[in-house]
Parts: C-alpha cells; sequence; structure tokens
C-alpha cells in the first residue's frame, strides 16, 4: 500500500510505493528535493521528519548522526516511509523541467592531464543535446548493472561534447577500465542530469567562495563557464575566489585554464592549495588544506556564498570550521562529495 508524503512549507503531497524511498518517490512526480550521491554518503538530501515514522536504510553514519536522528532528520535518499509522512524540507525548482533520460554517448577524446586523471569527451547522437545545469552529474551505466556518477565539467552553452574527470584510484573498477582498456569511439551509455548542486541565482550580489579538491574542479569549472559566459550577456561584478586544492603541482591538471580566467575576469581570483608539495615542484604559493586557506583570508563569511566540491573530509571541515568559525549562514553553503565508488556497502 503507498503511503502519502506532505512536504512542508509548500504543502506539495506525493505517494511512495513500497519499497521505494522518499526522494525516488519525489523524483519520480516531478517534485524537485534536493540531492547529490543518492547513497547516504553526503547529506545533500537530509530533511526532518515532522509526522510519521521511517525506517531510515542503509547509510553513512557520519553523514547522519544518533542525535540527528533523534531531532528527526533522514537521509530522504535512504529512508524509505512505514506509515504516512509530514516532511520538512527545500525544494529546488530549477531543475523541475529538466528531463532525466537514459542516452548513448561516443567516447570522441581521451585526454590524460595529470598522471592520474583522464579528461573524457563524450558525443552524443547526431542531432542529440543533454539539457542540464552547471554542477549538474551523470551516472555512467555498467554492463553489470552498476553506476558511477561523474559531473559535467562543460557549461551547458558548450556541449558539442560533454567532458567528464576521471581519477584513476586503487580498486576503482571503472576508472582502471578508463586509464587500461577504454578507446575512443567506445559506446557508454548514462543517465542523466542528475543532483542539485547548482548555481544560486537569486543573489546576484553576494560574493561566491568556490572550494573543490582534486577533481572536484569538475562541477566548479562547469559553474565558472556559465557565469563567465553569461556575464556577457548580464554585466555584473560579483567577485568570486577560487580555492582549488590538491597533493602536488602536477595535480593542478587545468591550472592555465584557471589562470587564464583570473586573468580575463576582474571579479575572478583563483587561488591554488598544495598540501604535499614535492621538492621537484619549487612551490612557493599556499600550502595546507584547502579550507584552511579560505579561514585564513576571510574573517567573516556571513554575506558570502560557497560552493564546495570534493573529498567528504574536505566538504565536513568546511562546513562546520565555516558555519562555527566564519558565521557562514548554513543554508549558503551548497556542497557536492566526491566519494570514490567501490563494492563496499555503506556503514550503517
Amino acid at each position: 500500500m503507498p503511503y502519502q508524503i506532505i512536504i512542508k512549507p509548500s504543502n506539495h503531497i506525493f505517494t511512495v510505493e513500497p519499497d521505494e524511498t522518499i526522494l525516488g518517490a519525489a523524483l519520480r512526480q516531478g517534485l524537485s528535493l534536493p540531492y547529490g550521491c543518492r547513497n547516504g554518503s553526503c547529506g545533500a538530501c537530509k530533511g526532518k521528519i515532522i509526522q510519521g515514522i521511517v525506517d531510515y536504510g542503509r547509510y553513512n553514519q557520519e553523514t547522519l548522526t544518533d542525535a540527528e536522528r533523534q531531532h528527526g532528520v533522514a537521509l530522504f535518499c535512504c529512508a524509505q516511509p512505514l506509515s504516512d509522512l509530514v516532511i520538512e524540507c527545500r525544494e529546488v525548482d530549477a531543475i523541475r523541467d529538466i528531463k532525466i533520460r537514459i542516452m548513448p554517448s561516443r567516447v570522441h577524446k581521451l585526454e590524460r592531464v595529470a598522471p592520474d586523471v583522464m579528461i573524457i569527451y563524450l558525443k552524443l547522437p547526431t542531432n542529440e543535446r543533454l539539457q542540464f545545469l552547471p554542477g549538474q552529474y551523470i551516472d555512467i551505466l555498467l554492463k553489470d548493472g552498476k553506476r558511477r556518477s561523474f559531473s559535467l565539467a562543460n557549461a551547458p552553452h558548450d556541449d558539442e561534447f560533454l567532458q567528464i574527470h576521471a581519477r584513476n584510484y586503487p580498486g576503482g573498477v571503472f576508472s582502471e577500465h578508463v586509464f587500461s582498456h577504454m578507446r575512443e569511439r567506445d559506446i557508454i551509455r548514462f543517465e542523466g542530469p542528475l543532483g542539485s548542486f547548482m548555481l544560486r541565482n537569486n543573489s546576484v550580489d553576494i560574493p561566491i567562495i568556490f572550494l573543490a579538491s582534486g577533481t572536484g574542479f569538475a562541477p566548479i569549472k562547469s559553474m565558472l563557464e556559465h557565469i563567465f559566459y553569461t556575464k556577457n550577456m548580464h554585466e555584473h561584478n560579483r567577485k568570486m575566489t577560487l580555492y582549488w586544492g590538491v597533493r602536488t603541482k602536477a595535480d593542478l591538471y587545468l591550472e592555465k585554464l584557471a589562470k587564464k580566467w583570473e586573468q580575463q575576469h576582474k571579479n575572478f581570483t583563483f587561488i591554488p592549495v598544495l598540501s604535499n608539495a614535492l621538492p621537484t615542484d619549487n612551490w612557493i604559493g599556499r600550502a595546507g588544506l584547502v579550507h584552511q586557506a579560505v579561514l585564513e583570508d576571510f574573517e567573516s563569511l556571513v554575506n558570502h556564498q560557497v560552493y564546495a566540491c570534493g573529498s567528504p573530509l574536505m566538504i565536513r571541515a568546511a562546513y562546520q570550521d565555516f558555519t562555527q568559525l566564519r558565521n557562514l549562514p548554513a543554508d549558503s553553503f551548497f556542497s557536492d562529495i566526491f566519494a570514490p565508488s567501490t563494492n563496499t556497502p555503506p556503514v550503517i
């Protein structure tokens, strides 16, 4: 028997079928709840159970603490109703009319830009285009039924090829395939666009801090290129700063591009941060943890927005320190966690 869900404060109503998550049912019925990983790792889909009972499902315990559960917080990508519910969460209007599709694509080009980073350019069938918003991602559909999520690194206006940034890491079945076996003209199926990590355009005068670690640069690249493109049509001088944290200089795989943006746009600043520079790097720039560099540069973040993408540790540390130490409003922190896909199930 399906359960009825009421969303506050919008009062939108939808139903959830047996064995269906709250998020899955909402998306199926055209309601745009925020989400990211869809496996209980990132926390983007957190909301409150005001009334009713849920099965919290399988999730990463660091993402949803026992204290949060006691206060009625749940991860809607994992939670399944055990009764009718009243829930509280924000809704994202911008993605409501974008259709999620399953599409074939051809590998047009493979560009190895760092020892362990490959840029994959995907070509859609003739006369086909994927409508998406900067910051969203696609799921590569593997033959064994598994999925691998990758953010789109190209901006929507530059969509002749879809661009994804793949990092090679031990145990990564798809990433090892990319670096060892993938060839140009291979056919890949994907589902997308997905996710609610996207620009909020309701506060065009508020400065933005973009925070990226590793290949978390990919969706930030899409956002920035979109901003630079639309700025030519809608002039504004919103101050933007990109902090890109990596281990060594070789990991700044598109450093020249970021420096080019800085030269072309007077309201944009690029700050690379290395955590483990090699002696051969001859590095004289910023060092340490990337979110610590932000703390060093800003005494207050009360009138800022932060868009952060990268490792779970970086995202959690940035959110905690920015909101607690620099007074960043919690609803001004937007994030997408890059968690390596493995065959290990989430920790309950």
